[in-house]
C-alpha cells in the first residue's frame, strides 16, 4: 500500500523536477521567454538618452520575437534573473546607419502660408503603421520643407547597462 503512494507522489514530482526552474535550476532566457528588464541607455558621450529605472517599471517583452532592436534582443539571451550586463551596439544592431534617402521633401506648397515651422522644429507624419510620428525639420527652401525621418538614434553607437528582473517560460 505504502509503495502506490510513494509511485503516485513520484508520477507528481517528475513533471516539477523536470521543468527549468522548478527543480533549483535557474531559467536561462532564450528565444520565446517573456523578459522584464530594467536598463539605462547611453551615447559614446555618456549621454543618457533612455532609462527605465526613471520610470520606475522594467521593459516587458518576448525574448526573439522582434519586438526589440536586434542588439538588445541578442543581448539579453543567456541571461538569468539578477544579471547584469553592459553591452555596447553599433548602429547595424541598433537603430541602422543614417541614411540621406530617408530626407523627406515636401512641396512648400503643402504647408499653410505664411510658414510658421523653423528648422529644428517637429512635425508630425504618419507612419506605416499608421501612428503619428514627430520628425524634425532640416531644410526650409522656397520649394520645399526637409524632413529627416531617419529614427533620431540611427547612426550611433549604443551603451546599454540591462539588468534582468523578471524571466518566465510559457508552458
Amino acid at each position: 500500500m505504502k509503495y502506490k503512494y510513494f509511485i503516485v507522489i513520484v508520477m507528481l514530482l517528475i513533471p516539477v523536477l523536470f521543468t527549468p526552474g522548478c527543480n533549483g535550476e535557474e531559467l536561462v532566457a532564450q528565444n520565446g521567454d517573456h523578459i522584464a528588464v530594467h536598463y539605462t541607455g547611453t551615447l559614446n558621450d555618456g549621454t543618457k538618452f533612455d532609462s527605465s529605472y526613471d520610470r520606475d517599471e522594467p521593459l516587458e517583452f518576448t525574448v526573439g520575437a522582434g519586438q526589440m532592436i536586434a542588439g538588445f534582443d541578442s543581448a539579453v539571451k543567456g541571461m538569468k534573473v539578477g544579471d547584469k550586463k553592459t553591452v555596447t551596439l553599433l548602429p547595424d544592431e541598433a537603430y541602422g546607419e543614417w541614411d540621406e534617402d530617408k530626407i523627406m521633401k515636401f512641396d512648400r506648397s503643402e504647408f499653410e502660408e505664411p510658414l510658421t515651422y523653423v528648422v529644428g522644429d517637429y512635425i508630425p507624419l504618419q507612419s506605416s503603421s499608421g501612428y503619428l510620428v514627430e520628425f524634425p525639420i532640416v531644410e526650409i527652401t522656397d520649394e520645399y520643407v526637409a524632413v529627416d525621418t531617419n529614427h533620431e538614434l540611427a547612426g550611433k553607437e549604443l551603451t546599454f547597462e540591462i539588468e534582468v528582473v523578471k524571466l518566465e517560460r510559457p508552458e
